[in-house]
């Protein structure tokens, strides 16, 4: 069983993390694995439990749950993407695990479950990525059994570094502009990575029906020197399938050829530079 989620390491080497240096994959694991462990200790699985990851993506929290359960129990591997089911599927395969999961093909909003048949929920960055998120939430509380818990980690993005605040405006055309629009998108309660914070978030669970709805704030600084192209990738990447990228959103205010100017004025000041960020994010412990 302990072979689990070294084979899910790997697959994020050869994959996900492909192009990536040693260095980055090396701190993105580690931080990716710290995460994880927090919503394990918080969610105390147990053999014959009914666990789910959802949302489950690569099976981060899912793979460390079937090593808990040693396969007595079931854990299930919930997505709305088929094709990170299919990667699941293939690492449980290369791993000679053939019980104790089982693979579901669904969204947050809408657990293809019976009501009060789960004993732990999990997640991670699955919230920030739905734009109303009180019907999946009450959702959440529909599966799980009285006393059950849900366990997750989700990114708070409004309240991080903003570009203006690493910028100066004398190397920046428009500064003040892409400021503004920055600000603008980042408070957009129809935008789902942003429309939410620690607060909304409590209130949420309260809503849904949660007895102790716990949520902790998590600040974490962190400093490095950007490097060449590195910018761009910053624009240009979609944070999830379906979601428009950095530069998709500053083109509802500006046209392409202003907006690759912007980039481009970015990528030359802070190419070289130390920047210092501020990311904040919460994880949930909450019994129904």
């Amino acid at each position: 069983m302990s072979n689990i989620c070294k084979n899910w390491t790997e697959w994020l080497k050869k994959n996900r993390f492909a192009g990536q240096t040693p260095e980055m994959i090396e701190q993105t694991t580690k931080w990716l694995e710290a995460v994880r462990d927090v919503i394990l200790v918080y969610a105390e699985i147990k053999q014959y439990e009914t666990v789910i990851d959802i949302g489950c993506g690569t099976g981060l929290l899912a793979f460390k749950a079937l090593e808990i359960q040693d396969c007595k129990g079931k854990v299930i591997f919930s997505d709305k993407f088929r094709d990170c089911l299919e990667d699941c599927k293939q690492i449980l395969d290369e791993a000679g695990i053939k019980y104790g999961y089982q693979l579901l093909e669904c969204p947050v909003e809408h657990i293809a479950l019976p009501e009060s048949t789960v004993h732990k929920a999990l997640m991670r960055s699955v919230l920030v990525h739905v734009v109303n998120k009180q019907p999946a939430i009450n959702e959440i509380y529909r599966i799980l059994k009285p006393g059950g818990k849900l366990c997750a980690f989700e990114p708070v993005i409004r309240s991080n570094t903003r570009y203006w605040e690493i910028l100066d405006p004398l190397h920046i055309e428009k500064y003040e502009d892409f400021k503004k629009a920055e600000n603008e998108i980042m408070e957009n309660p129809l935008d789902s990575l942003c429309n939410f914070d620690e607060n909304t978030l409590k209130t949420n669970l309260q809503t849904a029906g949660f007895t102790i709805p716990e949520v902790k704030l998590q600040e974490v600084k962190s400093s490095y020197v950007v490097q060449p192209n590195m910018v761009r990738e910053w624009f240009i990447n979609p944070p999830s399938p379906n979601q428009p990228s950095t530069k998709e959103r500053f083109m509802k205010y500006f046209d392409e050829a202003t907006v690759e100017k912007f980039m481009s004025d970015v990528q030359n000041y802070l190419t070289g530079r130390q920047i210092d960020l501020k990311t904040n994010a919460v994880f949930i412990n909450a019994i129904k």
